[in-house]
């Protein structure tokens, strides 16, 4: 009798993980993002620049909508204007007549739905990558593929960088911040690993000069993405400002931010 009654329990749990659960989420009103990344990469004009702007959604929808019909424009501090012009309507702004030049003030403005949204950078420079180091014996498999990428770090200067790794494996590129308040003047590297990387594969370095804002957002944000930041019950983060601010309606701010940077990029084949 003890054993029909404790499979009556089994069964009865089980059929009850199969119900279906719909969770009610909050909504709210959709927020601009901006994605407003001008890249300056080496041995380049840099003319041709672009800008993405779209709109939050709902957590579960499959699709991020563009913000259509925006005007968008670039000011140096010399009041030379770099106007975007929407390529279709995919909420992605392109210019092709951008001048950059480093430690230029750069200001960004955008006109939205009857609302303005303003941000200012400066244009920073970055060294270049020395050399890319490979191990192959790596994490804690001892036969993950390590790439360390070697640079020189200008002494007596306030650095920042922004490293993106991307191979040509599915997987999401790998995104790092460094700053060289412990490593001024000295040759240090961007750190790279994927259990998936094989021999032949190629991966695509670049560095990024960065401004100490950025660095100080793009840390907080990797750190609340990262695998270490907790579960599913964990304290939901906080929201990470950006440096473009709505000056219509502070409250209604963006998302996003508006980076300018030099950039070296290297295509390295692991051996």
């Amino acid at each position: 009798m003890k054993k029909v009654f404790s499979l009556l329990i089994i069964l009865t749990l089980i059929t009850n993980c199969e119900d279906v659960i719909d969770v009610d989420l909050n909504t709210a009103e959709p927020r601009l993002v901006i994605d407003a990344s001008i890249n300056w990469f080496k041995n380049t004009t840099g003319n041709e620049q672009s800008i993405r702007l779209s709109l939050t959604a709902p957590f579960f929808d499959e699709s991020v909508p563009p913000a259509n019909g925006a005007s968008v424009q670039i000011t140096d501090s010399n009041n030379n204007v770099f106007n975007f012009v929407e390529d279709g309507l995919t909420g992605i702004y392109r210019n092709n007549n951008f001048v950059p030049v480093i430690d230029e003030t750069y200001t960004l403005t955008i006109e939205y739905e009857g609302e303005t949204y303003t941000g200012t950078e400066i244009l920073k420079s970055v060294v270049p990558i020395d050399f890319v180091e490979q191990e192959d014996e790596g994490g804690f498999s001892g036969e993950d593929i390590e790439l360390k990428a070697f640079y020189t770090d200008p002494a007596n200067i306030e650095n920042y960088y922004f490293f993106e790794f991307i191979s040509d494996i599915p997987t999401v590129p790998t995104l790092e911040v460094y700053e060289d308040r412990f490593t001024d003047g000295n040759q240090i590297f961007g750190f790279y690993t994927e259990e998936d990387l094989e021999s032949g594969d190629l991966v695509t370095i670049r560095n990024y000069g960065v401004s100490e804002r950025f660095y100080e957002f793009m840390f907080v944000l990797l750190q609340q993405g990262s695998e270490e930041s907790g579960g599913p019950f964990e304290t939901q983060p906080a929201t990470v400002r950006g440096n473009c601010i709505n000056t219509t309606n502070p409250d209604n701010f963006p998302f996003g931010y508006f980076r300018l940077s030099e950039v070296d990029e290297l295509i390295y084949t692991v051996q």
